[in-house]
């Protein structure tokens, strides 16, 4: 087993402490291998297992301070890489107020729902020690499991892995320069969007005179796209809400020529709105301009608020836009 006996304590080590903190790091594969080794008798099996879960407490453990000294701010970073900030979010508390403490001894065997739970019980106030406790038999469940599947697998896993390595080179060419492309051209475009809308903003002056004199804007409000902010529903009078899923689905948005989009979040921020600019430009709407300072800066003007956002076909109707059609419900 020469292929897979590279890997060392200090590797392994690191492997899984880089994938706890965020790293995109394998560590899965990691575990597969310490497996392997330990079947060949080239590791231990307790120190393997120790070390893993040593760096699982320590990665964990960041994670779990953060979330309690920012709390809910730790959340929304972690959910705003996400397709669905608020929607993270709102799943993983939901997950975590149904199950309790006990989701950790699963969690890391579900994808990205691994990363926000210790975040999410340091906001929570778990105390050190049970969440400590219950991550280290978590972790230990984990790593025994994926490293179990290498002992068992140990020869068909070395030869999966010199099979790898002799079309790595094609594989990493066939994967990697589409994966690469993609994640450029999305980050080009979202960079693009944010550069135009700063010079496209409204000030909430601005936006007050224009409602009040009749102006053709149709007022999006973004409170959909963001992660939760724990804050009540209120809403610019004649704002209404689209959510993100529909408007990603959806081929086209037939809006008027003479029609304006105004974008505004809770916080204000223009990575909330260029996100829903890209969205809105992918099925067709170009004109949107963004409101400075969000919501908080109408409030500080003093301009009025309604307690919920208008109902989107009511202001279709009134503009003349032809709404994508609602995702039909599962009985």
């Amino acid at each position: 087993m020469t292929t897979v006996s590279q890997l060392s304590y200090g590797g392994l080590l690191l492997g899984v402490f880089a994938q706890q903190v965020g790293l995109p790091v394998p560590s899965v594969v990691f575990l597969m291998v310490a497996g392997a080794l330990a079947a060949d008798g080239r590791m231990s099996v307790g120190i393997a297992l120790s070390l893993c879960v040593l760096a699982c407490l320590a990665g964990d453990g960041i994670w779990f301070w953060v979330g309690r000294k920012w709390g809910s701010k730790a959340m929304r970073v972690l959910c705003r890489f996400s397709g669905d900030p608020r929607g993270c979010s709102r799943n993983a508390q939901e997950k975590f107020r149904r199950h309790g403490l006990e989701v950790l001894l699963v969690a890391k065997f579900l994808p990205g729902f691994d990363a926000l739970m210790p975040p999410l019980a340091g906001a929570q106030g778990v105390s050190p020690a049970s969440f400590m406790a219950l991550d280290a038999v978590g972790s230990m469940l984990w790593a025994g499991a994926y490293g179990g599947i290498g002992y068992i697998f140990s020869r068909q896993l070395d030869v999966a892995i010199r099979g790898v390595q002799h079309f790595g080179t094609g594989l990493a060419i066939l994967v990697g320069i589409p994966l690469v492309l993609y994640v450029g051209t999305r980050a080009l475009t979202l960079a693009r969007m944010i550069r135009q809308l700063r010079l496209r903003r409204i000030s909430p002056k601005m936006l007050a005179r224009k409602l009040k004199s009749g102006a053709k804007v149709a007022v999006l409000d973004l409170l959909n796209f963001e992660e939760e902010t724990g804050e009540a529903a209120e809403a610019i009078p004649g704002a209404f809400v689209v959510d993100p899923s529909v408007l990603r689905k959806s081929p086209h948005l037939a809006v008027p020529d003479d029609i304006k989009i105004i974008l505004y979040c809770s916080s204000g921020s223009r990575m909330v709105s260029a996100r829903a600019a890209v969205d809105l430009e992918r099925i067709g709407v170009r004109k949107v301009w963004v409101l400075e300072g969000g919501l908080k800066a109408w409030r500080e003007h003093g301009f009025p608020v309604s307690r919920s956002p208008e109902a989107p076909e009511l202001v279709a109707a009134r503009f003349g836009i032809k709404l994508p059609p609602r995702p039909s419900r599962v009985n």
